[in-house]
């Protein structure tokens, strides 16, 4: 592997830190789960697995053919991940008041109906697609990936999320009253927006 344990774990920080961001998995997850518990929840999780593989594959591979074309492009990259993280950050503290919607479309019964409805999440995701292809380049020096790297990536990418999301699906009573308490989204979009600006500003140096 030439990737470190300290890219690693800088990335797998970031992961969670993005898992804390409220958005529409987080949403859908809970909806499920207050629906029909954790029984209706996981296939969602599951769902959210294949989008959380395919996209930072997609993205290491594609950056990879874009380095090997144009010299400079990691040092560049590096930067635009900061600045990423800096505009997420600064957006989250700006609206930490902002509730967030749900679709009930995707929280219809049946485990196939969520592992597709996780799918659908993921995949359409912007949060989740502006990450994976935007940032993930930011942390890695791409030109010298080998396929312990990408698997050791791609494995980090699925698990922090699931992890987090199984806890969601565990204790979704805690959830439901976060996402029903104004004062406590604030706190959690604060705590999320610094996080994230600390992880833009770790980003250049690391």
């Amino acid at each position: 592997m030439t990737v470190t344990i300290a890219q690693l774990a800088i990335y797998a920080g970031a992961l969670f830190v993005l898992f804390l961001t409220p958005g529409p998995v987080w949403v859908a997850l809970t909806a499920r789960a207050m629906s029909g518990g954790f029984h209706a929840a996981w296939p969602l999780a599951m769902g959210v697995v294949v989008g959380d593989v395919l996209w930072p594959l997609l993205a290491v591979l594609g950056a990879v053919w874009i380095v090997d074309t144009f010299e400079g492009f990691m040092t560049i990259m590096r930067w635009i991940a900061s600045g990423v993280f800096l505009v997420m950050g600064g957006m989250l503290i700006r609206h930490a008041d902002r509730s967030i919607a749900t679709d009930s479309r995707l929280t219809r019964p049946g485990m196939w109906a969520g592992f597709v409805a996780g799918l659908a999440v993921i995949l359409g995701n912007p949060k989740a697609i502006l990450f994976y292809m935007g940032v993930l380049p930011g942390f890695f020096d791409l030109s010298g990936l080998r396929a312990a790297d990408i698997v050791a990536i791609c494995t980090l990418s699925f698990m922090v999320p699931l992890v987090g999301n199984l806890m969601l699906a565990v204790f979704i009573g805690r959830a439901r009253a976060l996402l029903s308490s104004p004062r406590a989204l604030r706190r959690t979009n604060l705590i999320a927006g610094g996080l994230l600006i600390i992880v833009g500003c770790v980003i250049p140096f690391a």
